[in-house]
């Protein structure tokens, strides 16, 4: 008993610091999520976006471990699947014992639903999402995950305003490139961000011209930057986000 409110706590505490005052019902969810699922904000196993928790692929295969599953068996639907087209769809299955008759779930992935941050990697991200369906329902978990949520529709929102980066330079390590775009591309729906005037930031920050000459590394370093700012001074980083406005309309 005495772990898991400590676990709460820390919960809690990460939570706020991350996305400020959360409201009771917030705090009511994520207080069901560490006690009956073991969820750990500081292992990014959950996602607080627009008022809503999110799970993300990495809690998920972090609670099927904890709970010692058998396997899981991804294929792909080749009959639904069109390379031309970038579009993608796997079926997973979970089991969660040797006796298991499996859960199933399926995941697609094409342009238009993906955001253009992980244009090139909708394969990979079709794959995830059929993951992380079939680990959902064997675990009974309704949150959606992350990597499910599709590109965002209102055109009114500043998190719908994303930007069309170019791609990031991995130094080989191609495994990593979705990864960091989808990890920038969070933080700027997370934090309601304007993602042109954050490109310009990093590629101003990368110390160059663009961001596609930039190296992993650097872009990894500018990604922990803009989470730490954006959650303890988001109106001061706003204000330095407006400042490479001008520069962005002149390139234009």
């Amino acid at each position: 008993m005495k772990k898991r409110d400590a676990a709460l706590r820390l919960n809690l505490n990460l939570a706020r610091e991350a996305w400020g005052p959360l409201p009771k019902t917030a705090r009511h969810g994520l207080k069901e999520l560490t006690s009956r699922y073991a969820l750990s904000v500081a292992l990014g196993d959950v996602q607080y976006i627009d008022g809503r928790w999110y799970v993300t692929n990495a809690g998920l295969l972090r609670l099927a471990s904890r709970d010692r599953c058998c396997g899981i068996r991804v294929l792909q639907v080749r009959e639904l699947c069109d390379p031309a087209t970038n579009r993608w769809v796997f079926r997973a299955t979970v089991y969660k014992s040797p006796r298991s008759r499996g859960f199933v779930g399926c995941g697609d992935a094409d342009p238009s639903n993906v955001s253009s941050l992980v244009h090139g990697a909708e394969m990979r991200m079709a794959e995830t999402r059929a993951v992380n369906r079939a680990l959902r329902k064997a675990y009974g978990i309704g949150l959606c995950s992350v990597e499910e949520l599709g590109t965002p529709r209102s055109a009114g929102s500043a998190a719908a305003n994303y930007c069309d980066p170019s791609p990031i330079r991995t130094n080989g390590h191609h495994d990593a490139q979705p990864r960091l775009r989808d990890r920038l591309c969070l933080l700027i729906r997370q934090h309601q961000l304007d993602a042109t005037l954050v490109k310009a930031y990093a590629a101003d920050y990368c110390g160059k011209p663009t961001l596609r000459e930039a190296s992993r590394e650097s872009v990894q370093a500018f990604i922990n930057d803009l989470a730490e700012r954006a959650a303890k001074d988001r109106d001061g980083l706003l204000c330095h986000l407006n400042s490479y406005a001008k520069s962005t309309e002149v390139s234009q």
